[in-house]
This record gives structure tokens, C-alpha cells and sequence, in this order.
């Protein structure tokens, strides 16, 4: 069976749009447009010299001129750089999702998402926090997956109570994937990333680095790296301080690697289907 969250999620709507007039719209990183003659919808990427780049969610980037030829939400525009002052108008979520102004978050639903540490909370908050507010579900962490089945017990997941959860690292024969085949239970769904750690599914090229380093195994991941970069690696402080800068650099879903938004929206489609 096809993978669903493998599938580019933004395609699917190939009407005419109804309204034939072209707009002028500033872009800005992060806009979601679609090229109708090749059928390509992506994020905006980055802009010079008269041409946009765009990259869907499986990480294929291709590269359009400026001006007409482009549909928003089913209508034409014609795309323009932005003016130095200014924002352009939010027209989706750092996910990708239409932005909806003027809606009241949820009260919290009984049914969670579970990731495994703090700064995979913060990422998804990020990207995903206002599809999260919307839909009311809450995000919490754990401190590593080893109680993953006694957490899972105490959660009592069942109708309406679903829980979702995050692992990194789950890949075959890891010590996470044989944690989470032990977890059987229809309202419960384990899925996971292929990282060692959540910085990794930041795309280098957005935090300005060609490549995440390769971390010797029993070496601290994370001080490895800030070490590898040159980066102050003394204590936790040093830790938080370029996870902080990691941050900062992520705008949208373009910044991610898709092996990990896949994982998350189907999280969110599990744990809100009561």
C-alpha cells in the first residue's frame, strides 16, 4: 500500500481558477504557490537575479521566473520581489496549511502527541503550532523512549484518547525500533526519523552548514557537532545556545527534511480522527 504521507500533500486541487484576473503578490520565504502548465506546487525558497526557487515536500527544488504564470489558492498571479518595508500578508502556516486569521484555538483534546525531548517539542511548535492550536492537540516530551510501554500504560489510551508518539533514531535494528515493536495497541501510534537527534532533520542548507558531521558512536551527539563547527561545546549552555541559532534559522516546512514532516502530519491526522 501506498505510503499517503510519502505523497506531495499540497497537490490535489487542479481546477481552473475562478477568478482569471492576475494579482501582483509580494513573495516571501515560505509562500506555498503552484506552476499550473508543469502542475508544480512548492515553498518559496529564495529569490534573485529575476527568478524563485521552489521546493515541494519531498525536497525537489525547481526554479521559475518572476512574474505571471503562478496560482495561489486556485487564483493567478503574477509574483514580485518585496519591498524592503513591509511584511507580505501570512497566506499559510509555517506547515504549509492556509492560514485561518480570526479562529479560537481548541480546548485541549484528551489525546496527545508525545516526542522525546525538548528540542523536538520546540521544532514541532515551530513549524506545526498553529495547526496544533487549531486542532487542540497538545505536544509533550519525554526524556528518551526507554519507558516508552510503562508511559503508554499510563497514558490509557482508547477512544477519543489516542496517543501519538515521536522517536528519533527509528530505523531497523536500533535499540528505539525494538522499544517501540513493543507497543501494540490500536490507539496508539509510534512513528519516528531516521536521526540520531531532531537537529538533523533541519536541512544543512538552511542553517548555513554543507552537512551535518558524522559523530562517532559514544561520543555525546550534540557536543560532537558543536566541536566539529568549532562551536563552544564547554556545557548545556553551549548545547542550548546553537540549538537556539538551529532555531532560528527554520521558517517553514522547507527547512525540514521531509522524512520527518511526513512523520508529523501523520501524528496529527491520527490523534485527531475522534
Amino acid at each position: 500500500m501506498a505510503d499517503r504521507y510519502g505523497n506531495d500533500v499540497l497537490s490535489g486541487d487542479w481546477r481552473k481558477p475562478k477568478n482569471g484576473r492576475t494579482v501582483e503578490v509580494e513573495i516571501e520565504k515560505g509562500m506555498v504557490v503552484e506552476e499550473p502548465s508543469s502542475g508544480f506546487v512548492g515553498a518559496i525558497v529564495r529569490w534573485e537575479h529575476g527568478v524563485v526557487d521552489l521546493e515541494d515536500r519531498h525536497g525537489r527544488v525547481r526554479t521559475y521566473p518572476l512574474g505571471p504564470g503562478f496560482w495561489i489558492d486556485g487564483k493567478p498571479v503574477s509574483l514580485k520581489p518585496p519591498k524592503k518595508a513591509g511584511p507580505v500578508k501570512k497566506t499559510r502556516t509555517a506547515s504549509g496549511s492556509v492560514a485561518v486569521d480570526n479562529v479560537r484555538a481548541k480546548v485541549a483534546r484528551a489525546s496527545r502527541i508525545y516526542v522525546e525531548g525538548r528540542h523536538d517539542a520546540e521544532l514541532v511548535e515551530k513549524v506545526w503550532g498553529d495547526d496544533l492550536r487549531i486542532e487542540g492537540v497538545v505536544v509533550e516530551y519525554l526524556e528518551g523512549v526507554d519507558d516508552l510501554v510503562e508511559i503508554v500504560n499510563r497514558f490509557q489510551p482508547g477512544p477519543g484518547r489516542r496517543l501519538g508518539v515521536l522517536v528519533d533514531h527509528l530505523v531497523e535494528g536500533s535499540k528505539e525500533s525494538k522499544i517501540a515493536a513493543q507497543v501494540s495497541n490500536r490507539y496508539v501510534r509510534v512513528v519516528g526519523h531516521p536521526y540520531i537527534d531532531i537537529w538533523e532533520a533541519v536541512k544543512p542548507s538552511s542553517v548555513g552548514i554543507k552537512a551535518w558531521p558524522r559523530i562517532p558512536h559514544g561520543q555525546d551527539w550534540k557536543k560532537g557537532v558543536l566541536q566539529s563547527f568549532g562551536w563552544p561545546a564547554t556545557d548545556q549552555a553551549d548545547v542550548a545556545a546553537a540549538w537556539k541559532h538551529i532555531l532560528s534559522k527554520v521558517k517553514s516546512f522547507a527547512d525540514l527534511d521531509p522524512a520527518l514532516l511526513g512523520r508529523v502530519e501523520e501524528l496529527i491526522d491520527f490523534v485527531t480522527l475522534d
